[in-house]
């Protein structure tokens, strides 16, 4: 028997197999007939989605079952029920996944190679980096025959069909920095170890715009017609200021419908507020007696908990000083939950202090340990203990361990509250800047419904306010909080994504919130559809960060699945 005719064979009994796991007329695939159809074609090439189709079709004795007659449905032309309609979309994402996966994978690289965080100074649309990327894409959807534009360089936007309701699929290019992080492998080149494709934007975000990028490759060279079209908005200060989008707003229409390829599976109908408080202390002269800490660093992005933070301490005695610190922070780490690590290096008459905890994003900072609290509360918790001056930096740290702590629920300072949908109140000391005259030390806020962000504004304030008189520390405060988003779950377009989410990932999840704030937050009839599991610890933001090579192309064919079915849905 040739390999073709073996091949073919056992596709054959494969898909004849599929009748007898088939649940009632009509039905979609589940994901055992997922399976089942990609270890078929796992060696087989195809060429098309017709091709595909026909030898799914072929030979499969089963005729009349509900997957043969929609695929002899579809290849002869007739009409479709909606029925019909879902499971060929559902094909449609099995033939792109395997289609294009490798092709991906390869286009993901591509693109995580190009560094595109933000440089201080350097506006997002004047950063080189983001050009070579808008080349990048411009290029790629040249070559998938669809339409590009560059607004400015402050969003990229690719082009899908011609109808004249539009559904945003919405991602971002830029990165967090990766940098005071331990990397295991080079963050700017994608390194499959095993299972798993490391490297910055592997998991946020730029997975995201390779998988919608395919998507309207495939539904595009394969004609499926469309009700609607589609515009995949790729942001390029998500991660930073967020300013790209209100400048494309300002200039071109905003899509009736808005999804967002970067929060959690199936769908999120509700994010948190997201708010900043930074309390600014101008660097003054350094009084008393003892070491002084002349520098200090925590995050470099106020959304992300990092791996590590350091201060520099100077002492003429520096050995001794750093002997009786690692006692000291042993002790410290002991006391509070012994799930961090101090660390003291001896450099000339300097010494580093590190803390090393857990890196997380700062919208879920019960997965993490916070090195920046952790840091700044040690350094507070010295005193008594070991002779240090007074200067800005020991101020930031009694302002920051009086009133948030350890505790990443506001408890500290008593402006906690929950909601029995959304969640807690999280708080999370992250970013330390230092310039030429002030220390900005910022705490990252996700807010969920239950209190007015004014309201909870006033009310920090307040009591910031009452701290700063209390301890005679002068400091100003900043405050900025927005609204937390909560969306309607009742709609067809809600409905129909949270299906194809479900099915294909095979639970039974129901709508959900999230901490994490999209792009889509302020805008019509916006959810998040993936692409982080909510099962799995989110790897984003930090120094191992990641993508399972089976959840990429899982993505691709959700993605596509899910943009070939709402394209058609009559109404949303």
């Amino acid at each position: 028997m040739n390999a073709l005719l073996k091949r073919m064979l056992t596709i054959t009994l494969i898909v004849t197999s599929l009748s007898t796991l088939a649940p009632a007329a009509h039905a979609n695939l589940s994901p055992a007939q997922s399976t089942a159809i990609l270890a078929a074609f796992s060696k087989t090439s195809v060429t098309d989605f017709r091709q595909f189709l026909t030898l799914l079709k072929q030979n499969n004795q089963a005729e009349g079952d509900d997957l043969g007659l929609t695929i002899s449905t579809f290849l002869v032309g007739k009409p479709l029920s909606m029925e019909q309609q879902n499971q060929v979309h559902r094909l449609l994402g099995l033939y792109a996944r395997l289609k294009y996966g490798s092709a991906a994978i390869e286009t993901l690289g591509d693109l995580v190679a190009i560094p595109t965080f933000h440089v201080e100074g350097v506006p997002a649309h004047k950063n080189p980096e983001l050009v070579r990327f808008a080349n990048a894409l411009e290029d790629l959807a040249q070559a998938f025959n669809l339409e590009f534009r560059n607004i400015d360089n402050r969003v990229y936007e690719v082009s899908l069909g011609t109808g004249k309701e539009v559904v945003g699929i919405h991602a971002h290019a830029d990165v967090v920095p990766a940098i005071l992080q331990n990397w295991l492998y080079d963050p700017f080149k994608v390194t499959q170890i095993g299972n798993r494709l490391y490297g910055r934007g592997t998991e946020n975000d730029k997975n995201a715009i390779v998988v919608a990028l395919y998507a309207m490759k495939v539904i595009k060279e394969e004609r499926l017609p469309l009700v609607r079209s589609f515009k995949l908005l790729v942001n390029t200060t998500e991660a930073n200021a967020d300013n790209s989008l209100a400048y494309y707003f300002e200039r071109n229409p905003t899509p009736k419908y808005n999804l967002a390829l970067d929060g959690v599976y199936p769908v999120v109908i509700a994010e948190k507020g997201y708010g900043t408080v930074t309390a600014s202390f101008a660097r003054r002269n350094a009084q008393g007696s003892g070491a002084e800490i002349t520098s200090i660093a925590g995050s470099f992005a106020v959304n992300e908990i990092p791996l590590m933070a350091v201060a520099i301490l100077a002492d003429e005695q520096a050995a001794q000083l750093a002997a009786r610190l690692q006692r000291a922070g042993d002790d410290y780490a002991k006391r509070n939950g012994n799930n961090f690590r101090v660390a003291t290096q001896v450099v000339g008459q300097q010494i580093r202090l590190t803390v090393t905890g857990v890196p997380t994003h700062a919208f879920e900072p019960e997965a993490g340990v916070n090195p920046v609290a952790r840091l700044l509360g040690f350094i507070h918790s010295l005193d008594g203990q070991i002779p240090l001056k007074r200067n800005h930096i020991t101020d930031a740290a009694r302002y920051a361990a009086d009133n948030w702590g350890l505790d990443y629920l506001g408890g500290k300072l008593g402006i906690g509250f929950s909601d029995a949908f959304m969640g807690p109140l999280t708080t999370s000391p992250t970013a330390i800047e230092t310039d030429e005259k002030t220390l900005h030390l910022t705490v990252n806020l996700r807010v969920p419904k239950g209190k007015p962000a004014a309201a909870l504004s006033a009310d920090i304030a307040a009591r910031l306010s009452a701290w700063a008189r209390q301890s005679g520390i002068t400091a100003t405060f900043d405050y900025a909080i927005s609204e937390p988003m909560y969306r309607a779950a009742e709609s067809e377009w809600v409905r129909t994504l949270l299906v194809v989410a479900n099915e294909n990932l095979g639970t039974q999840q129901p709508v959900g919130s999230d901490a994490g704030t999209t792009s889509i937050h302020n805008l019509p009839n916006g959810v998040q559809f993936g692409l982080s599991r909510p099962e799995l610890t989110y790897s984003g933001h930090t120094s191992h960060e990641f993508k399972a090579v089976d959840q990429f192309l899982q993505d691709l064919q959700i993605v596509t699945e899910m943009m070939g079915r709402v394209g058609q849905l009559p109404k949303l």
